[in-house]
């Protein structure tokens, strides 16, 4: 057994007991009293709290903070994970199971008291808004998805469309694209032979056969759902102009939400659609920014509607 392998194995043993006597060690592994000794001190340089009790009856154990081995952390790399679990936990961004928040009381527990204590000082200056009530992915869901794209095999998709019907899709994964709070699957459909996207909420199940994928030219994953998502057909258009050059339109309204047209160096049109021009005037008056209604009328004099209501209720 190599040196690596055998200081893996040592941890895994550590973490199943609370004490081992250096002999019984010695025995599991198949190694002198020596060996394990010196693996203790390896692990010790590594950074794994390891307690020993002197005499023949003494033995090794693990520190409490480092019962998930063989993850090995430096402060501001567990700081970096703790906020990034926190974050997935409260924004819904892995769906309604608590998964990101059962890691992140994990990882909270197996860290020591000094580097805890730091994150529960920055975690009570931590805030974040409600998180969406739109239909979320669940983790094991979306662990699935993943696996088919790493896999390289052509996958049969379980799939429920806007209509609500479920169908049966034959697709050569390729990619998974988070946007907002929302997941897509980017495959080639194989009945169709052309690159689509899926809401990976609405994917009920996936079965991966033994046929490898053909993954002929394949698109740019995250271009492709931004166009999938502006070409969506709505009941209500709106045309606006934004007194702002293309890059800065793109941060005001994102690629995912409209159609984006340069008027212009200094100016750009876009194309927003929504269910109905009251749920428009309600956006397009929170972008917080100057801008020309084109078309329709009927958003226009929504909008207008809107701010003349807020001037009135601020005279």
């Amino acid at each position: 057994m190599g040196t690596t392998s055998r200081l893996l194995r040592l941890v895994s043993l550590l973490s199943t007991r609370p004490v081992w006597t250096c002999r019984e060690l010695a025995e599991h592994m198949a190694v002198t009293d020596r060996t394990v000794r010196r693996d203790i001190a390896r692990l010790r340089d590594l950074g794994y709290g390891i307690e020993s009790d002197p005499g023949p009856w003494g033995g090794y154990r693990l520190s409490p903070g480092t019962r998930l081995p063989p993850l090995v952390l430096d402060d501001e790399e567990a700081l970096a994970v703790a906020i990034g679990l926190r974050s997935a936990a409260l924004s819904g961004a892995l769906g309604v199971d608590q998964a990101a928040l059962s890691a992140l009381l994990k990882l909270r527990q197996s860290l020591p008291r000094r580097l805890a204590g730091r994150l529960g000082e920055l975690d009570a200056t931590l805030a974040h808004t409600p998180r969406s009530e739109e239909p979320q992915i669940s983790p094991h869901r979306l662990l699935e998805l993943a696996t088919a794209c790493r896999a390289g095999m052509r996958t049969e998709l379980s799939y429920r469309d806007r209509m609500g019907r479920l169908t049966i899709r034959h697709v050569d994964p390729y990619r998974l694209v988070h946007t907002g709070l929302r997941w897509y699957f980017v495959a080639r459909d194989v009945g169709r032979d052309e690159w689509r996207t899926f809401r990976a909420d609405r994917v009920t199940g996936t079965r991966t056969t033994a046929e490898p994928t053909e993954l002929v030219d394949p698109p740019d994953a995250a271009s492709l759902v931004s166009r999938s998502i502006a070409s969506v057909v709505y009941p209500v258009y709106a045309t606006v102009r934004l007194p702002l050059p293309m890059d800065r339109a793109l941060a005001v309204v994102p690629p995912t939400v409209g159609a984006h047209a340069p008027d212009g160096p200094d100016a750009t049109v876009v194309e927003i659609g929504g269910n109905d021009v009251e749920q428009l005037a309600d956006y397009l008056l929170g972008l917080g920014t100057p801008l020309r209604v084109l078309s329709t009328d009927a958003v226009r004099e929504a909008l207008l509607r809107r701010t003349r209501a807020l001037l009135e209720a601020n005279r």
